[in-house]
Order: structure tokens, then sequence, then C-alpha cells
């Protein structure tokens, strides 16, 4: 499918379905444009509840790098309506050939269990870093193994070889023999594999040749698979040789030594016996298993400390923003009330002088000449204003008057048409004046 389709197929898919739908479709589109063996699809998911959802998986292969060879390993990433708010849920799909190698981070149902996921952070976690931690985890420890097709000849050999030999397009179970096969990849001339992910920061880089042996269950973690079966002793000259040792034996199950391993042969003595070399692949595994467990541990928690301390530096640095917001608004407000008071101060100084003064006068002040104007006009206007002001207190003692019964009907009508006739020629003559000044109103 083309860059274009995958396009169309997801906004198809986010549209209407999914809260944030920009956010949604910028993490799908990055990861198919790193990742070229999945593609999108919408469809339906059953939850643990018996519900079902439409909703859009990323569906098809990753490249793992194991043990030099580089391997197809089929997945299935799900994502919630609310993505990237909630993490993503993660499914090994085998082929009808395969079956699922249950770990730490992979259940019997396929379901993938990564520090990763539990740890999302909607801000910093994404799809390529998710396939990229996936990538690294599945490259120590395989998800899946070839499932056995026939019993193993009485002649073969008695001990089952680890590594891939020379069929570097198949995925050999760990404890599995080398002719097991699964989903080979493609290793033509002209295949063009997925871009392989650049080493994220937190994940040491697997060089180890040896091989991974499954832990020991953990708390919180699937249990590993139950232990392979190996053929009975046999026979050869009267002679009867001992089996493999048991998974309860110093040797883990399933594995092989490490020249057995790096050649494609067995080094194991004629007789059947554990030799030093034995031990020592022995040994050197667990150790780097343990150390790979608690680098990854260490990793886990320093993730989620650098998780908090980095939600802290947000929540800090948008409390400095408000902060610089109100201290700038408080400077305005101050510098606004600094102008206020020098211009009352400036008023009150006015205001004391015309006291002054006034108090220092001689004379009685005459109200009617309190207020004079400048012009002529202006003159006219006011007192029209007065006199107008004056007739509407009159009309309303007449009123009053009338109420108390102080003077009669025809009285009351009198007074009143003529104080109005004059009330209405001193209107005309504001307006007039109001016109002839250019004032408003």
């Amino acid at each position: 499918m083309s860059p274009q389709n995958h396009e169309q197929v997801v906004t198809q898919a986010v549209m209407n379905r999914y809260v944030n739908v920009e956010k949604t479709k910028r993490d799908v589109l990055t990861a198919l444009q790193h990742y070229r063996g999945l593609g999108p699809k919408l469809d339906k998911f059953v939850f643990n509840d018996g519900s079902d959802q439409e909703l859009l998986n990323l569906d098809g292969t990753i490249p793992v790098r194991y043990k030099g060879s580089t391997y197809n390993i089929p997945i299935c990433i799900w994502l919630l309506d609310n993505h990237p708010l909630s993490s993503p849920m993660v499914y090994v799909k085998p082929t009808p050939d395969m079956l699922i190698k249950a770990s730490r981070h992979v259940d019997q149902n396929g379901k993938v269990y990564l520090p990763y996921l539990h740890e999302w952070n909607p801000n910093s976690s994404d799809l390529p870093g998710l396939i990229q931690i996936m990538i690294m985890t599945f490259s120590e420890m395989p998800p899946v193994y070839s499932k056995p097709k026939t019993a193993q000849p009485p002649g073969a050999t008695p001990y089952p070889l680890p590594y891939p030999t020379n069929s570097p397009g198949y995925m050999p179970m760990p404890g599995g023999g080398p002719n097991m096969p699964y989903s080979p990849a493609q290793t033509g001339a002209n295949t063009v594999y997925p871009p392989y992910p650049t080493q994220p920061g937190g994940y040491p880089p697997s060089t180890t040749p040896y091989p991974v042996y499954p832990p020991a269950s953990t708390a919180g973690y699937p249990p590993s698979q139950p232990p392979t079966s190996y053929p009975p002793p046999y026979s050869a000259g009267g002679i009867t040789y001992p089996p493999y040792p048991s998974t309860t034996s110093s040797v883990p199950t399933g594995q092989a030594t490490e020249t057995s391993g790096v050649t494609g042969t067995s080094t194991t003595t004629s007789t059947g016996t554990i030799t030093e070399e034995h031990i020592r692949a022995s040994l050197i595994s667990a150790v780097s298993d343990r150390v790979r467990a608690k680098l990854r541990d260490s990793y886990g928690g320093s993730q989620a400390e650098v998780s908090v301390l980095r939600q802290q530096q947000a929540d800090l640095n948008q409390g400095k923003i408000k902060l610089e917001g109100l201290i700038s608004k408080l400077e305005q407000e101050q510098t606004e009330l600094d102008k206020n008071i020098r211009v009352l101060r400036e008023k009150e100084g006015e205001i004391k002088n015309v006291l002054s003064r006034l108090s220092s006068a001689t004379e009685p002040l005459n109200v009617d000449e309190a207020v004079t104007t400048t012009a002529p006009l202006y003159k006219q206007l006011l007192n029209a204003y007065a006199e107008d002001q004056a007739t509407q207190d009159a009309i309303y003692y007449l009123g009053e008057a009338l109420r108390r019964d102080v003077i009669d009907l025809d009285c009351f009508l009198k007074h009143v048409r003529s104080l109005s006739r004059k009330q209405y020629q001193l209107r005309a003559t504001m307006i007039k004046c109001r016109a002839k000044g250019n004032m408003a109103g």
C-alpha cells in the first residue's frame, strides 16, 4: 500500500472516532513512514467485558536482529479512541507455523508488556519509540518460535542447536532445532528491509553473542514457557549414553554450547557428559541476563524519574509564565496609580489655592456673578437654561398646591398654560443657541 493510501485509510479511520484526530494521525503516519512492514487497518476490537469497538490498528511485521540475522516478527498495535492519552495495546500474532514463547514481556495470549507502555506519557511517548523498544526487547528475547513438525530420528544429533546455521531467513526458538523454520524473511538481492531503528537513549545495545535464556518468573510478568522435553537416551554398541541434562541442571534448558552456536555443530563429547564449555556458556548467559534485567530495571526507574522531572519542569515553566504576566500587570497598574496620584495632588493644590483666595476676600461672594461666560451667546444659553429649570420647578409646585387643595383647578390650569408657553420659548432659544455655537445636543 502506498503512503497516499496509508494516509487516506488513517484519515477515514480516525475521523469521528478519535478524540485527538491530528495527533493520532501524525503519530501513525510517522510510524508507517519508518516501518514499511506495517499497515493501517480499521477493525473491531472485543474487550474483556464483551463490548466491542471499531479501532485503528497497525498490523504487519517489524524487523528484529537476532544473532546476526534479521527476522520479521508479526505484531498488531491497537490504538484506543483517546490516543495518545492512553497507551496502545500490543499483541504478537503468530502465523500457523509459529508458537508464542511466553516471557516476562509476552504472555501466552501474545499480549506485550513493556515498561514503556506502563509508563506511557502523552507528551513524550509515541509509536516509533514504542516499536524501537519492542525491536530491542525481541532481539534479546524472541517472542515466537517455529512449531515442531516431526519427531527427531534416532540417528540425529540428540542435542538441539539454538543458533541459526546457514538459513538466515529463519528464527529458531532458543532451545529448538535449526530445521524448524517459520515465515522466512526474503533475503534476495532485491529485498529491501524496513529501516532498522536507531538506538534509543535508555536501553543499552546488545553486543554479547551468547544466547538469551528465559529468566525466572518475575512478579507482575507472565510466566515463562514450560520446559522442553528431550528425546530419551539411545544405545550404540551396547553402551547406553545418558540423556541431556533436564531443566533443573546447571545448564539452562534447550541451550547448547557457545562453540556449537557459532559453527552449527555440537562439541558434546561422545559420552554425553557436561563439559566445562557447557558450564562456562551457562554462567556467562546467566550473568548477562541478570545484568540486562538490572539495566532494564534501572532504565525503567530512571525513565520514570525523568518523566516526573519533565512534568515538574513543565509545571514550573507554566507557573513562571503566569507569574511574569502578573508582575507585568502589576507594574502597569502601579504606573497608572502613580499617574493618578500625581494628578490628584495637582488638583488638590489648585483647590487649596482657590479656598485660600476665597477666605481672604473681604467682600461677600455674589452668586449671580460667580458664574461668567466668555461670549454673549453662551450667556444667553445659560440664562435660558436657568429660567427653564425654574419654570419646571414652578409647574411642579403648582401641581403640589392643587393636590393639597391650596388652589383650584382653574387657577392651576391658567398658570400652567402660561408657564408652559414660556418654557417652550426658552427651550427653542436653547436649541438655536446650541446650533449657532456648534454644540452637541
